[in-house]
């Protein structure tokens, strides 16, 4: 399942693009808003998880590898190669802003 994810680097700024995700889903505005939730506090879970003795290093980790590889297929001639980042941005009036 792959659900674009928009916006900032915590809580209310994280905003989870359900109506995008592929394959498609059905899901209650309930369970939306509870996956929503559950996403903008996902860091938060992490670090709780592991009682203040580190952070969520291992999911950068791993978003990391995942754009690098993004970055080389894209380099390589791979089509429609696209993913979410968190970068310098005219998206809006912020500076920083994570779009596909």
């Amino acid at each position: 399942v792959n659900v674009p994810v928009i916006g900032g680097h915590a809580g209310v700024t994280i905003l989870p693009l359900f109506s995008q995700a592929t394959p498609k889903a059905n899901l209650s505005d309930e369970y939306i808003k509870a996956l929503t939730q559950r996403t903008q506090d996902g860091g938060t879970e992490v670090v709780e998880a592991k009682a203040g003795k580190g952070s969520a290093t291992l999911s950068m980790a791993y978003a990391g590898a995942i754009f690098a590889d993004a970055c080389l297929k894209g380099l390589n001639g791979v089509p429609d190669v696209v993913e979410c980042t968190f970068v310098q941005s005219t998206v809006t009036e912020l500076p920083f802003f994570a779009s596909k």
